[in-house]
C-alpha cells in the first residue's frame, strides 16, 4: 500500500470574497463583447517628458482612457435606484485587483481609484504603486482604498458568517447605488494578461454592472489601410449589465472606446508594464 503525502493549508479569507462575488454576479444580467484591439501606437515609445521622467504603465493609461470614455457615456456605468430610477455618476470611481501576499500566498485585492476620470495616467499608476507597496496586515486591510471600506474587526467578523448570509448583507448594499459605489466603485478593471501571454478572451464574474478584462497583448497580422502588418493585439472582455444599457448603446460606447484606445492619444510617456 502507497502512502501519499499531502499538506493543509490556512484558506485565505480573501478567497470567501472570491466566492460571494460569483454567487452574485452569477445573478446579473451581464452581455459580454469580445474585442480584439489594436494597441500598437499606445505601446508606442512617446518622447515627451525627458529622460529618465517618470512613466506611467499601460494598464494606467487603460484605466484612464476607459474613465474618461466612461465619464461621456455614463448610462455604461449606472445603477438602479428606487421607484425605477436610474442612478447617473459624473464621477467614475474604477476598482482595480493589486496582487499581494498574504499570508504567504498571492491574492488579488481591490482597490478603488476615485475620480479616475479627472486624474492623469500618471497619477493613476502612483496611486496603483502605492498600493502594490502597503503592508496588508490583516483582513482589514483586504480593500486597498475606498472610504467605506470597514474596519478590521468588522471584516473578520463578517467572513465568519455563513456564505448566504454574506451574500444576502451584500446584496443589501448593492441595492444603494450611493454605498455601493463607495464600498467598491462604479466601474471594475482587471488584468490577466500581465500572468502570461494567452491568446484569447476571459469571461469574468463581477458585482459590477460595468467590468472589463485586459487578456494579453498578442503580436499578430493586423489590416492597416491596404496592407497587412504585424501589430500589438488586446484581447479585452467587456460585461455590460443589460438591466440598464440596451445593445445599441453599448455597441457605440465601445466602437468610440476602441478608437480612442487605437488611436494611443495620451500625453504621458508609457512603460509596458
Amino acid at each position: 500500500m502507497v502512502n501519499r503525502e499531502y499538506r493543509e493549508v490556512p484558506y485565505p479569507s480573501s478567497r470567501f470574497g472570491t466566492i460571494d462575488l460569483g454567487r452574485i454576479g452569477a445573478r446579473k444580467h451581464h452581455v459580454a463583447g469580445l474585442l480584439e484591439i489594436d494597441v500598437t501606437e499606445a505601446l508606442r515609445p512617446v518622447s515627451t517628458g525627458g529622460e529618465g521622467a517618470e512613466r506611467a504603465s499601460f494598464f494606467a493609461w487603460m484605466v484612464n482612457t476607459i474613465s474618461l470614455c466612461v465619464a461621456e457615456d455614463p448610462h455604461v456605468h449606472a445603477m438602479q435606484g428606487r421607484r425605477g430610477r436610474i442612478v447617473l455618476f459624473d464621477e467614475v470611481d474604477v476598482t482595480v485587483l493589486v496582487e499581494k501576499k498574504v499570508d504567504g500566498q498571492r491574492v488579488p485585492l481591490p482597490l478603488v481609484i476615485r475620480g479616475a476620470n479627472e486624474k492623469s495616467a500618471l497619477e493613476i499608476h502612483r496611486e496603483i504603486r502605492d498600493a502594490q507597496r502597503r503592508t496588508v496586515r490583516d483582513e482589514g486591510d483586504y480593500v486597498l482604498g475606498g472610504s467605506d471600506a470597514p474596519p478590521a474587526k468588522g471584516m473578520r467578523f463578517f467572513y465568519m458568517l455563513p456564505g448566504r448570509l454574506r451574500v444576502f448583507l451584500i446584496g443589501l448594499v448593492l441595492r444603494n447605488p450611493l454605498r455601493a459605489k463607495g464600498m467598491m466603485g462604479t466601474v471594475v478593471i482587471t488584468s490577466i494578461g500581465s500572468a502570461g501571454r494567452l491568446p484569447g478572451w476571459v469571461i469574468p464574474r463581477s458585482m459590477h454592472n460595468l467590468c472589463f478584462a485586459l487578456g494579453s497583448v498578442i503580436r499578430k497580422p493586423w489590416v492597416v489601410g491596404d496592407r497587412m502588418e504585424i501589430r500589438e493585439i488586446l484581447h479585452m472582455t467587456v460585461l455590460f449589465d443589460h438591466d440598464v444599457v440596451d445593445g445599441a448603446p453599448a455597441a457605440r460606447f465601445m466602437a468610440k472606446l476602441v478608437d480612442r484606445l487605437e488611436e494611443g492619444r495620451d500625453e504621458t510617456p508609457l512603460i509596458s508594464v
